[in-house]
C-alpha cells in the first residue's frame, strides 16, 4: 500500500471548487514535487494532506501506520514567525511535541533526535543562537530540522525556499536531497522552482486550471506537454518582466 493517496479529491471554499479529481499516490522513499502557478491551489491540496482542509469530495488515504501528527511539516514563513524569541535549540525540539505523550518535559529520546537534526542540517553551532538573530537561510534550516524531530517518515514542505537568494536557495535544495537520500524519509514539496524541482525529484505532480495537468515520473514528466508548455510560460514572463525593467531605466 502507498504511503498516501488521493483518490478523486477536490477541494472547495464556500461551495466553489478550487481543485478537482486528484488522484496519485506517494510511496515510502519517494520524492514528489508540486508545481504550478501562484493559486494553482498547492498550498490548498497541502492543507489537506496535514488534514487542516477536509476534501469536497474523493478520499486521502494514508499506510504504513503514518498519522497527521507524525508528518514533519515546514510551511511559509510569515513576519511574525520569523521574529520568534527563542533558541534554535528550543525551536527545533518543539518538533518532538507530539512524541512526549503525557510527559510534561522533554527528555533524552527528544534531545537526541534534536541533535541529529541540527547536525543534518549543518546548524549545529547554531543552537544557543537566538532565532529571530539569524538570516532567513539559517532560520529555514531550524525549521526543517524542527519538521524532521516531527516525523521519521514523511515532510510536507510548502516554498522552502521561498525569498532566499539563489546561492542559499541551492543550497537548502541540496540539503532536502541530501536527507532524502540518506535518511530515506518520504518528501512532498511545494516548490515554483520549476529546475530545481525536476531536478532533485523522482516525480512531478503539475497543477493548473484547478485540476491535476500531470502525474508522474520526472523522466516522464520532461517529455509532457504540460513540462514544455510551462517552461515556456516561464520564459516569455522572464524575457516579458527583464524588458519591463530596461524600459523603465
Amino acid at each position: 500500500m502507498s504511503l498516501l493517496e488521493c483518490r478523486g479529491v477536490s477541494f472547495a471554499y464556500e461551495g466553489v471548487t478550487v481543485l478537482r479529481d486528484l488522484n496519485f499516490k506517494v510511496d515510502s522513499g519517494q520524492y514528489l514535487c508540486i508545481i504550478g502557478e501562484n493559486g494553482a491551489g498547492k498550498s490548498t491540496l497541502m492543507k489537506g494532506l496535514l488534514r487542516l482542509k477536509k476534501p469536497s469530495a474523493g478520499e486521502i488515504v494514508t499506510g504504513d501506520g503514518l498519522r497527521a501528527d507524525q508528518i514533519g511539516y515546514l510551511p511559509q514563513q510569515t513576519p511574525v514567525q520569523k521574529d520568534f524569541p527563542a533558541s534554535v535549540e528550543e525551536v527545533v525540539l518543539s518538533g518532538c511535541l507530539t512524541s512526549l505523550g503525557r510527559r510534561p518535559f522533554f527528555g533524552g529520546e527528544q534531545k537526541k533526535r534534536a541533535e541529529q537534526a541540527m547536525t543534518s542540517l549543518e546548524i549545529l553551532d547554531l543552537r544557543r543562537s537566538c532565532y529571530r538573530d539569524l538570516s532567513g537561510g539559517q532560520q529555514q534550516r531550524v525549521l526543517l530540522a524542527r519538521a524532521l524531530c516531527a516525523t521519521r517518515q514523511l515532510l510536507l514542505l510548502d516554498e522552502p525556499a521561498a525569498g532566499l537568494d539563489p546561492v542559499v536557495t541551492r543550497s537548502m535544495y541540496d540539503l532536502i536531497g541530501k536527507i532524502h537520500r540518506e535518511q530515506g524519509i518520504t518528501v512532498i514539496m511545494v516548490s515554483h522552482d520549476l529546475q530545481s524541482a525536476v531536478g532533485s525529484a523522482t516525480h512531478i505532480l503539475h497543477l493548473g486550471q484547478d485540476r491535476q495537468l500531470f502525474f508522474g515520473t520526472k523522466d516522464e514528466y520532461r517529455r509532457s506537454a504540460a513540462y514544455h508548455s510551462f517552461l515556456g510560460e516561464n520564459s516569455i514572463r522572464i524575457r516579458g518582466h527583464a524588458r519591463g525593467r530596461k524600459g523603465g531605466v
